[in-house]
């Protein structure tokens, strides 16, 4: 019984290691950099692209420590562009952006699993 507490210990001790020991990564991909940044749990924080400047370019996903999405969106050299969906509880929020200022919300509430408008 002993030996199974034992191994049981060392096998925990080595994810939670893991998870702690993931780092950020970047990967040049043409003239982007595609960036992976995690949560210090081992969850995925952030997805997205760069430029070779370091400006925000691209789609960028949000994840909370537990891996639900938190927003999703699109950069254009540094600025928000288009429309950017942000979920924050039982709420949907829908941004659009134009010349990198809001232009439009639209909130939606989640009600078992589909899209209610609020």
């Amino acid at each position: 019984m002993k030996n199974v507490v034992i191994a049981m210990a060392l096998v925990f001790g080595l994810n939670v290691a893991y998870a702690q020991e993931k780092k950020d990564t970047y990967q040049l991909d043409g003239d982007l950099i595609e960036a992976v940044l995690y949560h210090d749990n081992g969850e995925v924080a952030q997805m997205g692209t760069y430029d070779k400047k370091g400006v925000l370019h691209g789609d960028w996903i949000s994840f909370d420590r537990e891996g639900n999405i938190r927003s999703v969106g699109h950069y254009e050299n540094g600025k928000k562009v288009g429309t950017w969906r942000f979920y924050v509880a039982d709420e949907m929020r829908e941004v659009t952006y134009t010349d990198a200022k809001i232009v439009q919300v639209d909130t939606w509430k989640i009600v078992e699993s589909r899209l209610v408008t609020n």
